[in-house]
């Protein structure tokens, strides 16, 4: 089964955004979930921080939805084969999820980490640093119903 070859702890633990984006995409106002995703793993899919600000460095993917539609595999948590054990994980109400389609509504409520060998490592908006958590924390980021998981494997992982 594909997975993410990211099974060490990332660099990017306790950074701010500031850290990380070289064209400056670093409004603290923002949701930056995705951008940092995108960045730890060089993701250039749709809208990027590059396009945003018209920088000069590589742009990284800045919107959630996008990186779950360029997914060639998403389901719902509960569904994920126990041997995935690196992927892709989204939190957003079941409601704004289409999973035949692998599409999710753009929402305010959604966000993305890494899942990788049981922690998520995520960028956590409200402390304005990357930050690794358990499944249950990373669970109660958004209270019910905006709180359905979902995995999903990027094409090449």
């Amino acid at each position: 089964m594909a997975q993410l070859n990211w099974s060490a702890p990332p660099q990017y633990l306790d950074q701010n955004v500031k850290d990380f984006c070289q064209n400056g995409y670093a409004d603290k106002h923002e949701n930056h979930c995705a951008h940092f995703v995108s960045h730890a793993l060089g993701l250039g899919l749709g809208y990027t921080c590059k396009k945003q600000t018209g920088g000069k460095f590589d742009g990284a993917s800045i919107r959630v939805h996008e990186l779950f539609a360029s997914c060639h595999q998403v389901g719902a948590w509960g569904d994920k084969h126990p041997a995935l054990i690196s992927c892709l994980i989204f939190i957003t109400n079941p409601g704004n999820v289409h999973l035949k389609r692998r599409m999710m509504d753009n929402h305010p409520k959604k966000h993305v980490g890494v899942f990788s060998n049981g922690t998520v490592v995520h960028y956590s908006n409200s402390k304005e640093k990357v930050v690794r958590q358990t499944i249950e924390e990373f669970r109660h980021h958004y209270p019910p119903p905006h709180n359905g998981l979902f995995f999903g494997v990027l094409p090449g992982a």
